[in-house]
């Protein structure tokens, strides 16, 4: 792979070489020389196709839960968290001890893992929110659940420049990453300053199916605002809003 630095970038196919446009640049590639079709029947390329198999069913898996906690996302994720949230199902999936390789799953690999990711690597959760939080998954109720007790904003959120009001998110998702559905709900507070005043006890439930089979995920965010003029606006459209998953619970 090489950078494009001429004045006229180029897309497409010349000869061998193949331009193309990344968010990291314009690019340029060689051809692969590798047959289709050799790739999908010779017993040489076994391991290929097993691999590609599980990496097309992690990115599906990402898809899904993505879709799940979409309301969340649309105000707090960064650009590459399509591979980076798919690289991480990968390692749930290569949790698998049961299945055959190529036939490992998500549902049989180890949920947990994604346990502490963060979707928004421009502004992460643990380097945003200090004030101590309890994080629970009651999946007989299918109550999913976040506590935080009274914390004075200014001290315990580090909010990006630019900040006068916030507010605490959160979402439950039940995923049924074989069906590619997926049960969810979120909570939010109101909008609230930040300031030197300390904060009413928050407590926030996100249900789901009671006593459900499926994996439970339970994410947890805050929303920055700029009030101007009396009128609350997203700080810089969200681009520093953290969200990361905070408990989760697979079968």
């Amino acid at each position: 792979m090489a950078r494009q630095n001429g004045i006229i970038k180029l897309k497409g196919t010349i000869g061998d070489i193949t331009f193309y446009k990344t968010k990291d640049g314009h690019l340029a590639r060689e051809k692969g020389s590798l047959d289709a079709n050799r790739i999908k029947n010779d017993p040489a390329f076994q391991r290929t196709r097993e691999n590609g198999s599980e990496f097309g069913r992690a990115g599906k898996a990402g898809k899904t839960l993505r879709t799940a906690l979409r309301t969340l996302l649309l105000n707090s994720s960064d650009g590459r968290v399509v591979s980076r949230l798919t690289q991480s199902m990968v390692k749930v999936i290569q949790a698998d001890t049961t299945s055959e390789r190529g036939l490992r799953n998500v549902i049989d690999g180890e949920a947990e893992l994604l346990t502490g990711f963060e979707f928004n690597i421009r502004g992460k959760l643990g380097t945003s929110l200090f004030a101590p939080y309890t994080a629970n998954i009651d999946r007989a109720s299918g109550a999913l659940t976040v506590s935080i007790d009274s914390f004075v904003p200014a001290n315990m959120i580090a909010a990006p420049g630019g900040t006068t009001h916030f507010k605490i998110t959160s979402a439950g998702a039940e995923v049924d990453f074989e069906a590619e559905t997926f049960v969810s709900s979120t909570s939010e507070t109101f909008i609230l300053p930040w300031d030197f005043n300390g904060t009413a006890l928050i407590n926030q439930t996100n249900n789901v199916t009671p006593a459900s089979t499926k994996p439970l995920f339970l994410a947890l965010g805050i929303e920055f605002f700029q009030e101007v003029n009396g009128s609350m606006y997203p700080l810089k459209n969200g681009s520093f809003n953290p969200l990361a998953l905070v408990q989760v619970s697979g079968l």
